[in-house]
């Protein structure tokens, strides 16, 4: 397809509803993503795939969803918006494994917490005409799963949208008004940017409350029967996937380890303080702390992103 075809297609759909829009892994993300999209309006079709044959039986009897395929490459035939809800590590195979059935004016997004290796890598794995735009909806919960999945989920969440330069402005255009249809805060952002913050404000944060955890693990485990509520919600997000927080790690390393960097020398500060009885000191990083915390916009509901 020419270019000016391909514009026409991305301009057909602007901006009332996607014909038909494909979610691959309708887990906690992707599930939710179809039923916010049927509540709201945002595509006259939805289908979905699967390899479980549980999640598919279950997606085929929501009112959200008018189809459900065992192999993605079927699900993406028609659609012209396709978002990619599996694990980071999958994203990139998939969407090479798909990539020959995407019709010229399709865009394709992802929900993946890490950006930099996905975006620059998909530029090399879509057919001409066809738009890859990363996206990572500040959206999820220690649960997974279809059975987890809430309408209101993205609701008052932050959403990166993570264009290149070379990135159509159109399907990125695109791409930030659907998930503002989705009623969530939308920031584009260099890809590489992201992976910064989010190694920040989201990553080493549920590192700490699992390394807490497993630390607290190694003193008696009779101690636990006494905690309270504090140490429930420090570790609350412990609770996720390890093996999902695996992936996150190796693919966000560099800034993961900036962070912890970082965060060590805070708490020398503080082991310092107290070894040295600078009470003062002490106060201060706790003043420091508090004052962040009271900052922290409120969250719409208990659950966190990943």
């Amino acid at each position: 397809m020419h270019k000016d075809s391909t514009v026409s297609a991305l301009r057909a759909f602007q901006w009332s509803v996607f014909q038909t829009v494909t979610i691959i892994g309708p887990g906690l993300l992707g599930a939710s993503a179809g039923m916010a999209m049927h509540a709201n309006g945002l595509a006259k079709r939805v289908v979905c795939s699967t390899r479980r044959v549980e999640t598919r039986l279950a997606c085929e009897q929501a009112a959200w969803c008018d189809a459900a395929y065992a192999d993605a490459s079927d699900a993406v035939v028609d659609a012209d918006f396709v978002i990619i809800c599996t694990p980071v590590h999958t994203i990139l195979p998939l969407l090479e494994a798909v990539g020959r059935n995407l019709k010229p004016g399709c865009i394709v997004t992802d929900v993946g917490s890490t950006k930099g290796l996905i975006v620059r890598g998909a530029r090399g794995l879509v057919p001409a005409g066809v738009h890859f735009v990363g996206s990572h909806p500040m959206a999820g919960s220690e649960k997974s799963g279809f059975a987890a999945a809430q309408m209101d989920l993205f609701q008052g969440r932050a959403c990166f949208v993570t264009p290149l330069p070379d990135t159509d402005s159109e399907a990125a255009a695109q791409v930030v008004k659907f998930w503002r249809r989705m009623e969530m805060t939308v920031e584009s952002i260099d890809p590489e940017r992201h992976d910064e913050i989010v190694a920040n404000i989201s990553h080493l944060p549920h590192l700490l409350a699992s390394t807490l955890a497993a630390y607290l693990d190694t003193r008696p485990h009779p101690w636990r029967d006494f905690a309270g509520g504090g140490l429930r919600d420090t570790t609350r997000v412990a609770a996720g996937d390890p093996q999902m927080w695996k992936e996150i790690t190796e693919q966000n390393a560099e800034e993961i380890l900036r962070a912890i960097e970082g965060f060590e020398q805070e708490l020398q500060a503080l082991a310092s303080a107290i070894r040295n009885g600078q009470g003062f000191s002490i106060q201060s990083i706790l003043e420091r702390g508090q004052a962040y915390r009271q900052r922290l916009q409120p969250r719409p509901s208990d659950y966190d992103s990943a």
